[in-house]
């Protein structure tokens, strides 16, 4: 089975099945000088993250929220306010995703104008506050217009809404066969006799089955177009039982009994046409569940729902379109803008979204992140690690084994090789003042002996496993485990070998790795230099890049393909060594650049209006039309995960895969 390494997607799970055309995330990243970074060649120490700091004029603060019973998870605050009452504060993405907020599109950051069945061209416009990762709206006067009553209970904020009834659910038009019309578009009218939350989720594939012909004679036609996705609605309200029936689906009929038809068999044999599948209706079932109607839909490939809300009558509009992306450009914070819309490229339009970061701006810095906590082995959702490390907002990083879940390719902070290069791949590098260096890297490193012998050593904490040498820093864990059979393991401590030690079958003992030194393993054709590494001799390090400018800056990411660098198209993924296959595949694409103006964007790209996503050649012409002065390629597909305070802006949670590692952007307090 080839190495996530070589396919250069760390998973395909969700390319063909993956319905919404949702956002593209590119981070642009400005490409310039850099202040020097010298590399300490023999101590790396893992880097912890610090606590949260404690939040000033807050009188209470928690991360549960009970709404209507359901306790979900959710940062909250409340605040001082006058004549001794407290003000409630929700963080936005739990606005957004648990009621249904649509967040409009705003220029100033200490306003949200927001639209809740209500008139977009006069919204109801709330305060905004940053308090560590997170922004938070103030949404006393809402809550309170809205009949909500809200308490605290410690560590939860506890809200009830008004009981709803759901009085009618209506549909415009049937979908037809998506082979016949792709992108024919559909309609669903949700009536409810007051406002209330609603949340929409992607699911997964639905499998469909095939209805035999009353002919056995007649073949069933094999589906040409991929499998509809589920999409569930679900409102907090109860729905009349008449649309439960309404929508409730009938027992399937037993399949006829198929007999051969003898007196055709004597007859001239006739063409017969096979039987094409019935469409799926696109309302597949109403149903109540603990005070919630729950509507699910299957949705062909190619559409997405579009989720919106009027007043009077108080409605849920689903619009089932190709192209469902809404259009938003909102300073979210100084320095930090949220766009999204569709980039065309020719005929075909993509949707993307992405991030525009201002690194010059105060406080705003970018870090190397990776999911465990202990060592370099382990995968997480990207939301779970930017939380854990207290980023505001971050996008997926590079390629790693979803398997054994390691890193593949360069991971660099605080001037400290997290893992090393391989392949000679794309790289993004930057420092704390707002400067960038994209390019090829590649490390060389050279164990040196005392009498001057110099052996290479190919991977730092590296999962591209090769004939040669390798080291293991403590970045990469309290222990090494042998990732192939045989080989020979150095211990080397204060840059002296202290033992060699068999390593024996793969996942066999585990070795300590010293505080004070490090592993190197010889593999294969290595395994002999051992006799020229004998124990209590003494070694040292020489370390560098190439190109050297890489070594003067202490944060690196690698990836690739490179995709732009100077505004051209320098795009060669057969010299970064990826396959055939990743080259030509249509897939979620993630990415990384900066402009002409110094500003750093990262970018999601999802699939095209009806089509999937972008090639590589199609993403670096993307990159190049948003305006990327240098641009570079990040693990994509299933990957793909742009987040910011609290939420992904660019897909279901659902749908996003576990992550290695990834880049976080953070805001230090004044």
């Amino acid at each position: 089975m080839p190495s996530c390494c070589q396919l250069g997607i760390s998973e395909r799970r969700f390319f063909r099945a993956t319905v919404s055309p949702i956002l593209l995330t590119v981070l642009c990243l400005t490409s310039t000088c850099a202040t020097n970074a010298q590399e300490s060649n023999t101590k790396q120490i893992p880097i912890s993250q610090s606590p949260a700091p404690p939040l000033t004029g807050v009188a209470s603060s928690g991360n549960q929220i009970s709404l209507n019973g359901r306790t979900l998870p959710g940062t909250w605050l409340q605040r001082p306010g006058k004549s001794g009452q407290v003000t409630t504060h929700l963080s936005d993405g739990v606005f957004r995703q648990l009621i249904g907020i649509n967040f409009l599109s705003s220029s100033n950051s200490a306003k949200q104008p927001i639209q809740w069945f209500s008139s977009v061209t006069t919204p109801l416009v709330l305060s905004t506050r940053l308090l560590g990762s997170y922004r938070y709206l103030d949404i006393s006067n809402f809550a309170q217009t809205s009949g909500w009553e809200i308490r605290t209970n410690g560590n939860t904020l506890v809200i009830a809404t008004p009981k709803t009834q759901v009085t009618n659910i209506v549909q415009s038009q049937q979908l037809s066969d998506a082979s016949v019309n792709p992108l024919q578009q559909a309609r669903i009218l949700v009536d409810l006799d007051r406002p209330t939350p609603w949340q929409v989720a992607q699911g997964g594939a639905i499998a469909k089955l095939q209805t035999p012909s009353s002919d056995p004679d007649t073949p069933t036609l094999k589906p040409t177009t991929p499998p509809n996705r589920e999409w569930t609605i679900t409102l907090d309200g109860i729905a009349d039982p008449v649309l439960i029936e309404r929508y409730t689906p009938q027992p399937a009929a037993a399949p006829p009994a198929l007999l051969p038809n003898l007196l055709k068999q004597l007859l001239p044999v006739a063409p017969t046409q096979p039987i094409p599948p019935a469409p799926d209706p696109l309302i597949q079932k109403v149903q109540v569940v603990k005070n919630q109607t729950i509507i699910s839909l299957s949705v062909p490939f190619g559409l997405s729902p579009q989720v919106s809300t009027v007043a009077n009558p108080n409605r849920l509009i689903i619009d089932i379109r190709p192209d469902p992306l809404e259009v938003r450009d909102i300073t979210w914070a100084p320095g930090l803008r949220w766009r999204q819309n569709y980039v065309n490229l020719g005929t075909e339009r993509f949707p993307v979204v992405w991030l525009e970061v201002d690194p010059r701006k105060f406080g705003l810095t970018l870090k190397p992140m990776w999911a465990s906590p202990n060592g370099l082995a382990g995968t997480a959702p990207l939301i779970q690690t930017a939380q854990r490390y207290l980023a505001v907002a971050g996008i997926n990083g590079g390629y790693f084994n979803r398997n054994n879940k390691l890193p593949l390719g360069a991971i660099r902070r605080d001037n400290q090789w997290l893992s090393g290069p391989i392949l000679n791949r794309g790289a993004i590098a930057w420092n704390d003042s707002g400067q960038f260096y994209f390019g090829r890297l590649t490390l060389e490193e050279t164990l040196i002996t005392a009498n001057n012998q110099r052996l290479p050593i190919l991977f730092i904490n590296s999962g591209y496993v090769q004939s040669g040498i390798a080291r293991y820093t403590p970045a990469w864990g309290a222990t090494y485990t042998p990732l192939t059979d045989n080989e020979i393991i150095l211990v080397v401590q204060k840059d002296q070998i202290a033992q060699q030690l068999p390593g024996g079958k793969v996942g066999a003992a585990a070795v300590p790795i010293p505080q004070d030194g490090y592993l190197l393993t010889l593999r294969a054709n290595a395994v002999s230099a051992a006799s020229q590494l004998p124990i209590g001799s003494t070694v040292s390090i020489s370390s560098s890049t190439t190109p050297t400018d890489f070594s003067r800056y202490p944060h690196i990411i690698g990836a690739g393909p490179l995709l732009v660098q100077n505004r051209q198209i320098v795009l060669d993924a057969k010299a970064e060594k990826f396959s055939n296959a990743f080259i030509a595949e249509k897939a979620i694409r993630s990415g990384i650049c900066t402009t002409a103006t110094g500003t750093l964007i990262i970018t999601a790209t999802h699939n095209r209006v009806g089509g999937y996503g972008p090639n590589l050649a199609e993403h670096a012409k993307l990159m190049q039309q948003m305006g990327c002065v240098d641009a570079l390629n990040l693990d994509g597909g299933s990957s793909t995960s742009l987040y910011l305070g609290g939420q992904l802006l660019d897909r279901s949670p659902s749908t996003a895969a576990r992550v290695h590692n990834g880049i976080g952007i953070f805001l230090k307090p004044r």
